[in-house]
């Protein structure tokens, strides 16, 4: 029954959390962004202190709850594992493995200590992060063909049920980060079961030092059991070792499914057994090496920490040679700033992936090597809508801030910047004004030129940073208008304000 139970509840969030992340036509309300928040890693940067407390909780009290049902990567594995197993010539059994403790500690000194400098390194192990972009890059435009391809059937029968959507991939170095880690991810799967949560994923190694404590766990019965191995052939945690008769709670995922193998019954999901032993007890008496951490430590922090300031030094300057590159990103509206976005942001690519206006890209440099992936704008394919403020209701980290719209109409991602020399007004002496017309804020206006002709001028004061002027400036390849960021995100002036200014200026004459 109770792997029953899990099995329906791990199936039902996965593939929620995975609509969520594909669903581009808004099938979903909103409101279930509330699966990505119970996500632990973005739960420790939001800071989430109530997610936190019952993740911890829940751990004591059964184990690595999380890794069994809410997290995504560790469903994927199962799924994997399931099909595994059904692809099989003969009968698939797992077998018992010595934990790598020092592997497994590695990986989460290496995380914590360099995210400071590097905060890439969390967004590539975060296995929420990971197959949020598993789903954003790769399952998402398999999702939209297949609509596509529903749509073109139907409408032969003049059925429109379904409508056709552009297909498109919004980073290719994003892509191949998704595939390389869905193909790395799914072959340790395919053959060993839950191996990168076991010996990887930093949540796993934190989550399974708290499950050492826990209350209930599986346990062995020794007095019934005879070690005939069916339970440790199933394990796709690798923990149960038949012959010594025990179970090394740190890495076991509750998936039950050792309860319905066993036909002695001498495993119990409970409290501690009169007779039962565990590893834990066994791994308790290993005397351990501090000398030998605190070396790897510091020899894993010197040897990826230190070409990361000369990498960034070249990146920078590659990006300054070119005059026609953005001096300053353009942060999502309510991230703050460029320093917060890169401590909270783990890349998972949530944002982009409910933009309606398709204007967040995954970075590639434009925010130095330790942003790469993060969200960033950019205007080739839309603007950012006026009072859109999606992006800062889902982020589950707190790397973009929750905007109302009224704060949305006033938070200033960067500011206009007009080049007058390469604007038809000037070098064609044609009229034009899009840029004004689609300006929500009246940041640009059209002020009088010659022969009859009104040019664009502007006002960073009110001007907001949609980037619809951008958008829609007919001038190619470089645009006569476009929108720098800020680093810090400030507030603009309301319209109103700038206007009761300007006529006290004109009244008075000063």
């Amino acid at each position: 029954m109770l792997r029953i139970t899990r099995t329906f509840i791990s199936i039902a969030l996965f593939s929620l959390i995975t609509f969520y992340f594909v669903d581009f036509a808004g099938l979903m309300p909103n409101r279930w962004h509330v699966l990505m928040h119970l996500q632990f890693i973005p739960a420790i940067l939001a800071p989430a202190g109530v997610v936190l407390l019952i993740w911890v909780v829940l751990t004591l009290l059964f184990g690595r709850a999380y890794c069994s049902s809410i997290c995504p990567m560790g469903v994927y594995q199962d799924v994997v594992a399931w099909a595994s197993k059904r692809a099989a010539k003969k009968k698939k059994r797992y077998k018992f493995s010595k934990a790598k403790n020092i592997l497994r500690a590695s990986v989460l000194v290496v995380t914590v200590g360099v995210f400071w400098k590097l905060p890439l390194m969390l967004g590539f192990v975060d296995p929420y992060s990971a197959y949020g972009r598993m789903a954003a890059n790769i399952f998402r435009p398999v999702y939209m063909a297949g609509n596509n391809l529903l749509a073109t059937l139907f409408m032969k029968f003049e059925n429109y049920t379904f409508y056709k959507t552009d297909v498109f991939v919004a980073s290719a170095f994003s892509l191949a980060v998704a595939l390389l880690t869905m193909l790395a991810i799914g072959y340790l799967a395919w053959r060993n079961g839950r191996t990168y949560c076991n010996t990887i994923c930093p949540v796993g190694t934190m989550l399974g030092f708290l499950s050492r404590f826990s209350v209930f766990k599986i346990r062995i019965d020794e007095g019934k059991c005879n070690s005939c191995g069916a339970c440790e052939a199933q394990c796709k945690a690798a923990c149960i070792s038949s012959k010594q008769k025990t179970i090394d709670s740190s890495r076991c995922v509750d998936c039950f499914t050792c309860l319905d193998v066993c036909r002695r019954n001498a495993l119990k999901f409970s409290p501690p057994l009169a007779r039962a032993k565990s590893a834990d007890a066994a791994a308790a008496k290993v005397p351990v090496d501090g000398g030998k951490r605190r070396f790897l430590k510091a020899g894993v922090l010197t040897a990826v920490a230190a070409p990361v300031a000369t990498i960034e030094d070249e990146v920078n300057s590659l990006r300054k040679s070119n005059r026609y590159v953005r001096q300053q990103p353009i942060l999502p509206p309510g991230a703050v700033s460029t320093e917060n976005m890169l401590k909270r942001c783990t890349s998972c690519h949530l944002c982009i992936s409910k933009c309606p206006s398709r204007v967040l890209k995954p970075a590639f440099m434009e925010y130095g090597l330790a942003g790469m992936m993060q969200p960033t704008v950019h205007f080739e394919n839309g603007f950012c809508n006026f009072d859109c403020t999606i992006c800062s209701e889902v982020c589950p980290a707190g790397a973009i801030k929750p905007l109302t719209k009224d704060q949305k109409h006033l938070n200033q991602s960067g500011h206009v910047v007009f080049t007058r020399d390469i604007c038809v007004v000037q070098t064609d002496e044609t009229s034009c004004g899009a840029c004004s017309e689609h300006c929500p804020t009246q940041a640009i206006t059209m002020a009088p030129y010659k022969g009859g002709l009104t040019i664009p001028q502007i006002n960073v004061e009110i001007c907001i940073g949609c980037g619809g002027c951008e958008f829609i400036c007919p001038v190619r390849p470089y645009r006569a208008i476009h929108v720098e960021g800020h680093a810090v995100q400030g507030k603009a002036k309301p319209f109103e304000e700038q206007k009761k200014e300007e006529k006290e200026i004109e009244d008075f004459g000063f």
